[in-house]
C-alpha cells in the first residue's frame, strides 16, 4: 500500500469525510471527455481503448478539466470495461454505441471460463496515477470502477441495453450462475480499485449505473451482497468511497448500507429526501440534471443555486456533507464555458 498524500485543505475530501470544507466542492462525472475540444483533438488520433491504456494520454485527459474549469477533484480517465479487457475478455468501445462484447456470457460454462485481472495489463493505469499525483498538487484524484452488476449487464447483454432482459433473466432463472458471475466480477472490481489505490488515488467511486433497473427486493438479494464486498475489501485504505447509480431513488437506503462513505444522487431525487433515505453519517454527491447545462446560463444559475440550497437542507437533515455534481455525466454537446462558469458560481456561494 502506497503512502497516501495528505491534502487536509482539499474541499472535496473535507466534504466527503464529514469535515467542514472551505467552499462547496464541485466536480463532474465525465468532466474529461467529449464536451472539451482539447479532448476531441486527442481522440481524433486515438481510439477509446488506446487512450485508456496509454499512461501519457490518461494523465493528459484527466488533467484537462482541472486546468480548464478549476474543479475540486480530478477523476481518472478510464472506462468501466478496462478491467474486463485486462482480464482477457474480448470487447471494444464502439463510437456512438458503447461497449460491445465479442462473446457474451450466458451459461455456467461461460462464467467458468472467465479469468481474473492480469495486473501487468493495467500497468498503464498505475503509471498514470503516479504521474497524476505528482501533477495535481492540492487537487485530489478519484479512481473508479464499474460495480459488479453494471459490468455483468454488459457481459450478459453483449452491449448496452435499455431493459437488461437477458441479465435479469439469468438472475431470476439461474441464481447459482448469476452469483458465480457476480463473485468473479466483484473480485475483478476489487483488484482494479486496489491497483489505483496502491498507486495513490485519494478517493474512489463505484459506478452502478444500471442498478436502477431493479426492484429494492431484487437489488438486496442479487446485488447488494456483492457491492458490499467491494467496499468492505477497500475499507482499510481509509479513503472516501462513493456509490453511484442512476434511477436509484428506491434503492438509496440499501446503497447507503453497502459500505461507501458518499452516496451519489441523480436529479430525480432531492438531496434533502436522499439524506433521509440513506441515513446519517454519509455524505451526498449531486445532483444537477445534466440537460440543464444545455438550457442557457440563466436556467443553469437558478438550478445550481437550488441544488446548493438543497444540499444545505440535506446537511441539516443529517448528511455528513455535500459535494456538488451532476446527477449523471456531462453531455457531449455541453458548452465548456458554461461548465467553467458553473464551477465559479458554486465556489462563490
Amino acid at each position: 500500500m502506497s503512502t497516501r498524500r495528505q491534502l487536509p485543505e482539499a474541499p472535496y475530501l473535507a466534504a466527503a469525510t464529514g469535515r467542514k470544507p472551505s467552499r462547496i466542492p464541485v466536480w463532474f462525472m465525465r468532466q474529461a471527455g467529449r464536451s472539451l475540444p482539447e479532448y476531441r483533438e486527442l481522440r481524433a488520433k486515438n481510439t477509446m481503448m488506446q487512450a485508456c491504456f496509454d499512461p501519457a494520454l490518461i494523465s493528459e485527459i484527466t488533467l484537462q478539466p482541472v486546468r480548464r474549469h478549476g474543479v475540486d477533484a480530478a477523476i481518472l480517465f478510464s472506462d468501466i470495461v478496462v478491467p474486463m479487457r485486462a482480464a482477457g475478455i474480448g470487447l471494444d468501445i464502439v463510437p456512438d454505441v458503447g461497449p460491445v462484447i465479442d462473446n457474451p456470457v450466458r451459461t455456467a460454462a461461460d462464467v467458468a471460463a472467465l479469468k481474473g485481472l492480469e495486473l501487468q495489463r493495467v500497468s498503464a493505469v498505475s503509471d498514470a496515477v503516479s504521474m497524476l499525483v505528482g501533477e495535481l498538487g492540492e487537487v485530489p484524484l478519484i479512481g473508479f470502477a464499474g460495480a459488479p452488476f453494471t459490468l455483468a449487464s454488459y457481459l450478459v447483454e453483449g452491449g448496452p441495453s435499455k431493459l437488461h432482459e437477458r441479465t435479469k433473466a439469468m438472475m431470476f432463472a439461474d441464481p447459482s450462475t448469476w452469483h458465480a458471475l457476480m463473485g468473479l466480477l466483484t473480485d475483478l472490481t476489487i483488484a482494479f480499485l486496489k491497483v489505483q489505490l496502491d498507486a495513490g488515488v485519494d478517493a474512489i467511486q463505484v459506478f452502478d449505473s444500471w442498478a436502477g433497473t431493479l426492484s429494492l427486493a431484487d437489488y438486496r438479494t442479487h446485488v447488494l451482497p456483492h457491492s458490499s464486498r467491494v467496499f468492505a475489501a477497500l475499507a482499510d485504505y481509509r479513503v472516501p468511497m462513493t456509490h453511484f447509480g442512476v434511477g436509484t431513488a428506491g434503492l438509496l437506503g440499501a446503497m447507503g448500507e453497502a459500505g461507501a462513505t458518499v452516496v451519489g444522487v441523480d436529479w430525480r431525487t432531492s438531496l434533502a429526501d436522499a439524506a433521509q433515505r440513506v441515513g446519517p453519517k454519509l455524505a451526498l454527491q449531486g445532483n444537477l440534471d445534466p440537460v440543464v447545462l444545455l438550457a442557457g446560463w440563466p436556467v443553469v444559475e437558478q438550478a445550481a443555486r437550488a441544488v446548493v440550497d438543497d444540499g444545505r437542507l440535506a446537511v441539516d437533515a443529517g448528511a455528513a456533507g455535500h459535494i456538488f455534481n451532476l446527477g449523471h455525466g456531462v453531455l457531449p454537446p455541453t458548452d465548456p464555458g458554461i461548465i467553467t462558469d458553473l464551477v465559479a458560481l458554486v465556489h462563490s456561494l
